[in-house]
């Protein structure tokens, strides 16, 4: 008669059990008798709810699938002979990027004689890099693609990270407006909006 090894309702090891003994035991508990893993030798199955079972493995699937985020290239474009200004707001707009865990795209364009200057493209592209350093990294280094250079900065840290830091902060959130809610008399005035002067 085939054996099983057993998993019990809470997880413990109840060892190795004719198939029968199996299901009286998850019978009795009044709960199903789950392969968990067909493939070994013997079997492995645990006496659970299976529909809670389910219900657990869908919701960790979309959780899974919400967490998951596709790296975006997003584009910042210059001009060889750029403002400090348009700089500035450039740079501050790829580091925004690079927060969010996207990477960028520099790409200076080229016009006329300039295409005759690229080490002038290469100065500016390795001032960018060193100017959002704390954000990102160089991951392919300037190289001139037609008429444009191009150089990409890749994320410190990567889109999945960034969206679980954002939904905590945002389950945090929820959690001090529900406390707040909740009637404590300490929540019942709220001290932030009330005008300091007027």
């Amino acid at each position: 008669m085939p054996e099983v090894r057993l998993v019990g309702p809470a997880g413990e090891q109840i060892g190795v059990v004719r198939i029968e003994a199996a299901l009286r035991l998850a019978q009795e508990a009044d709960l199903d008798l789950v392969e968990v893993a067909p493939n070994s030798k013997p079997p492995v199955v645990k006496i659970m709810d299976y529909g809670k079972f389910k219900y657990e493995a869908a919701q960790k699937a979309k959780e899974a699938r919400r967490n998951q985020a596709n790296t975006v290239l997003k584009e910042v474009r210059f001009r060889l002979k750029i403002d400090e200004h348009d700089y500035e707001t450039k740079r501050k707009r790829a580091e925004g990027f690079l927060k969010t865990g996207d990477k960028v795209k520099a790409m200076i364009l080229f016009r006329g004689r300039e295409q005759s200057r690229p080490e002038q493209g290469v100065r500016l592209l390795k001032k960018f890099a060193e100017d959002v350093a704390e954000f990102g990294t160089v991951e392919s280094s300037p190289k001139v693609d037609g008429r444009n250079m191009v150089m990409v900065v890749a994320p410190h840290r990567n889109k999945s990270d960034v969206k679980t830091e954002q939904n905590a902060v945002r389950a945090a959130n929820k959690q001090a407006a529900r406390e707040a809610k909740g009637g404590h008399p300490a929540a019942e005035a709220p001290v932030a909006e009330t005008p300091v002067s007027e």
